[in-house]
């Protein structure tokens, strides 16, 4: 072999390295990002919050549907904003306060949805999913709750 051959080997090697550590490295990122998303609470009610807004625009222009809509948009993106508000609290009292209004918006959210499921003609499969999805942000909010107020004392 050559010093120009082993050179660019060498060089090849290198690249290959440094181009495998990047891969590595943005998968590993990727996969601290997905993993944020699923698993962190402020997250999964932002996204829920916009699901259910992408849900209620496809709901029909009926009355019915209407007054159900508001009660159901007011409910789940209240639940995130309770999140929010949580982080700037004054005090541990005030922070587990606004747990608790979330966790009631959450409780209220599934009944909406459970009406619009078993009163009318909207999509049930959507909104199995979204109730789904409100089961587990209330059971994070309880659990979380119960945490906290075991802390307190």
């Amino acid at each position: 072999m050559t010093a120009d051959l082993v050179f660019g080997i060498l060089l090849l090697g290198v690249k290959y390295d440094a181009l495998y550590m990047i891969d590595q490295n943005l998968k590993l990122k990727s996969q601290n990002y997905s993993s944020k998303l699923k698993t962190e609470l402020r997250y999964r009610c932002y996204y829920f919050s916009i699901d259910i807004i992408k849900f209620i625009e496809t709901l029909p222009e009926k009355k019915v549907y209407w007054v159900i809509s508001d009660q159901l948009l007011l409910s789940a993106t209240s639940i995130g904003a309770n999140i929010i508000e949580a982080k700037s609290a004054s005090s541990k009292r005030d922070f587990i306060k606004f747990y608790e209004i979330a966790l009631k918006s959450a409780n209220e959210t599934k009944y909406w949805l459970g009406l619009l499921r078993d009163a009318t003609q909207a999509d049930k499969i959507k909104i199995d999913q979204l109730l789904k999805e409100a089961d587990e942000i209330s059971k994070m909010l309880g659990s979380s709750l119960l945490t906290m107020k075991k802390k307190k004392i």
